[in-house]
């Protein structure tokens, strides 16, 4: 499968992840964030468990939980509070630096280069992500802020671990365990946190059936593939596709204003996302003469024996 077509798919989760605000909003009870996070990954993890049948081996269980605690009851958990502290835009603006963390990340973890392309590219979509959502009405909360920053940091954190700690498993076994091990750690904090929830109307029941179906289970399975396929630093510019799919759907939907700050912001991040894929596709080439260093460093070794070593 080439690139661009796994590039596509991956692109389509944070499209979809963008019409969270929208569901959230106009579907869901409000007041019960933790809740609202538990029953978007609980219900998706065990379900694709039932898919898959299959559980991780005794040396993954940490690993996994691990994963899903910054993947998902972290991550959701600061998300929402950032979005009950800060106006959607100020969120939003404070979660865009989550892709040049990736590429710290990525370095540190991963050993994966940096490129001025790709810097270049993170600044750009924060900047475009700005144009886009920020409006000078916005108020700044310290702990919201607090909360969107640690947000960016637990998903680039995550992303950067899923590629590291890689099971030989399919996209979907691996989406399956994650989300069970974030709804099961988001239990326990739901019970003791919030009241239970209210009766729940035909609305609200279709609003959590898509967050769970199709705003988790679906699309971490194609973000985790992606991330398997082409690396968390490939994918972490696509993320600058959710708040413009949030503005684009409050457009057409809900019939708010789109200015021509807020268009050029849009092209703006349309253009950093190109230059990040440009970016990573040109890092993960190899260096130039990187093969006949490698070669004359090791003439004498066959190649069974190297393989096994950079292994």
């Amino acid at each position: 499968m080439s690139r661009a077509l796994d590039t596509a798919l991956a692109a389509m989760a944070p499209a979809v992840w963008g019409s969270t605000f929208l569901v959230t909003t106009q579907f869901l009870p409000q007041g019960y964030p933790l809740t609202a996070a538990m029953l978007r990954a609980l219900p998706a993890g065990l379900l694709l468990l039932a898919i898959t049948r299959r559980l991780p081996s005794p040396g993954w269980w940490l690993k996994i939980f691990v994963l899903g605690a910054v993947n998902f009851t972290l991550f959701w958990w600061l998300l929402f509070v950032a979005a009950y502290r800060l106006p959607g835009g100020v969120a939003a603006t404070v979660g865009a630096i989550q892709p040049l963390i990736v590429l710290f990340l990525a370095k540190v973890l991963l050993d994966q280069r940096i490129t001025p392309m790709a810097v270049a590219a993170g600044f750009g979509g924060l900047a475009g992500v700005s144009l886009l959502v920020l409006t000078p009405q916005a108020s700044f909360d310290p702990w919201g802020i607090a909360a969107a920053a640690g947000g960016a940091v637990s998903m680039a954190l995550g992303g950067v671990l899923t590629r590291r700690w890689q099971p030989p498993v399919p996209a979907l076994t691996f989406a399956a365990w994650q989300l069970t091990a974030g709804g099961v750690l988001l239990v326990p904090v739901a019970m003791l946190a919030e009241p239970a929830l209210p009766p729940l109307s035909t609305a609200n029941l279709l609003g959590f059936a898509y967050l769970c179906l199709i705003g988790a289970a679906l699309t971490y399975i194609l973000w985790f593939r992606g991330i398997a396929r082409l690396g968390p630093a490939a994918l972490a510019p696509l993320g600058f596709l959710s708040p413009a799919t949030a503005v684009l759907l409050g457009w057409v939907v809900l019939g708010e204003r789109l200015d021509a700050v807020q268009t050029a912001g849009f092209l703006l991040v349309v253009l950093s996302v190109w230059i990040g894929q440009r970016a990573q596709r040109r890092a993960a080439e190899p260096e130039p003469n990187a093969g006949n260093a490698l070669t004359r460093l090791v003439p004498a070794l066959p190649v069974r024996s190297v393989a096994g070593r950079l292994r």
